[in-house]
């Protein structure tokens, strides 16, 4: 039998923690948020409470709905402090080590039925539930980001994860309203897997100088009707993540074909990391984004 999911925990609370906790406050659910920096939660609500806001003045949802979305979500600045929860998730930055470190010291403060959830984009689901002490309740829900706005969920098994996890973690994120979609515990998944060898081949068709970020972005805007370019979605999702995924995949399958771009690699060397930090494929600094190339 499955677990009832009611109370959520998330582990993290940056843009997709942020995220996660919005969706599951507005589909009733209780949530915990924590971050080892407790600055980080307070902006990580700070940020919920604005984007519920903006919600408000749209008209898409009453002034009721998100007070009573911010009253369900509380700050938990301990491991401990996430006891109660049903199903905690862990969306900490995309490194494996760090992402061990936290299951190995967050199971202890769990209940011995609750379930633990990563949110990683790459990284092996069998590896990582490996550092858990209960690998069988253990599953992967990749959320897409931005999490309020994207339909798809993957909900990834690993090699010991259980039925009854997979069924509850199926109908969670059928409480929340979105769609799951299972994948194999393979590098990347599905989503990644097919879509950053393409940003990364439109990396390596700028690096060769076929066309430059401008004539990229607007070729597969309107040639393959996309709804943004591989160079701009590149900046949206963050040029450290692009690397780290891309390395996921070359190591982990050990095909030539997923090398990352020298040019990716120089623009994370670089620190320009995207819309992030203001400056990546283009430069977010003034009124209208420039191309850096």
């Amino acid at each position: 039998m499955g677990i009832d999911i009611r109370t959520v925990g998330i582990v993290g609370a940056g843009q997709m923690g942020s995220g996660i906790a919005h969706v599951c406050a507005m589909a009733g659910l209780d949530v915990r948020l924590n971050d080892r920096d407790p600055a980080r939660i307070r902006s990580g609500l700070a940020t919920i409470d604005g984007n519920l806001a903006r919600q408000v003045a749209k008209g898409t949802i009453p002034e009721e709905q998100r007070r009573s979305a911010m009253a369900r979500i509380v700050g938990a600045e301990t491991f401990d402090d996430l006891a109660p929860c049903d199903l905690v998730i862990e969306a900490a930055t995309e490194d494996e080590s760090t992402k061990r470190l936290i299951f190995s010291t967050l199971c202890a403060s769990l209940r011995p039925d609750a379930l633990v959830a990563t949110n990683t984009s790459s990284i092996s689901i069998t590896r990582l539930a490996a550092s858990t002490d209960r690998p069988e309740r253990f599953i992967g829900i990749h959320f897409m980001n931005p999490v309020p706005v994207m339909q798809l969920v993957e909900l990834i098994r690993g090699i010991a994860t259980e039925d009854p996890t997979y069924e509850s973690a199926k109908a969670f994120i059928a409480k929340l309203g979105k769609t799951s979609t299972m994948s194999e515990d393979f590098p990347a998944f599905i989503v990644n897997r097919i879509l950053l060898p393409m940003i990364n081949e439109a990396i390596y068709t700028l690096y060769e100088g076929v066309g430059s970020v401008e004539s990229i972005d607007t070729a597969m805007k309107l040639g393959a009707n996309h709804p943004m370019g591989p160079l701009q979605l590149a900046d949206f999702i963050g040029l450290d993540t692009c690397l780290s995924v891309m390395q996921v995949l070359y190591e982990g399958l050990a095909d030539s074909k997923y090398r990352p771009c020298p040019l990716l690699v120089k623009y994370v060397e670089a620190g320009w990391l995207g819309r992030k930090v203001k400056r990546g494929f283009y430069d977010y600094r003034g009124e209208t984004p420039i191309p850096t190339r």
